[in-house]
């Protein structure tokens, strides 16, 4: 009997966003947001035994950013996997005084739906249980995540 004992490889989504570019987000299987400088990725490959990347895993959005007033629109083209094919598309609204949900869903919605029409979508699922507390930029990676794994749902690649 050996006094070592098999670790089973976890998850953790690794991403990173635009407007916090020095900033690496990783979400791990129980839910919780790591939040570290960009060096991060350096030091998850060391931990290849502990979590291990999925091959052709890579979702990218990438596209314009639109200031209006207050809100911040950015529409990106979503894409996955080495050949970056285009798979969907990606609307993030913003409304930058307010950082409670609760306070302004109402106006994000109004604000949304004059260029998605009826489109609009509901509170996102990251967003359920704190609309009363202050958002975060970690709330905007779990929006992402929660995306993109009903994109993989939809397409069939878990």
């Amino acid at each position: 009997m050996s006094g070592q004992s098999i670790t089973p490889s976890k998850t953790a989504h690794v991403m990173h966003n635009t407007e916090h570019p020095l900033t690496c987000f990783a979400i791990m299987d129980s839910g919780t947001c790591l939040v570290a400088d960009s060096n991060f990725d350096q030091l998850m490959t060391k931990l290849k035994g502990f979590y291990t990347p999925r091959k052709g895993a890579k979702i990218e959005v990438k596209g314009p950013r639109y200031e209006y007033v207050d809100f911040i629109v950015k529409i990106g083209t979503v894409t996955t996997g080495p050949t970056a094919s285009s798979r969907g598309i990606l609307v993030e609204v913003e409304y930058t005084p307010c950082v409670v949900p609760n306070d302004c869903w109402s106006l994000l919605t109004e604000f949304m739906g004059t260029f998605m029409g009826d489109n609009k979508p509901p509170v996102p699922q990251v967003l359920a249980n704190k609309m009363d507390g202050i958002y975060a930029p970690t709330d905007t990676i779990l929006q992402y995540l929660e995306h993109f794994n009903n994109y993989r749902k939809s397409t069939g690649n878990k």
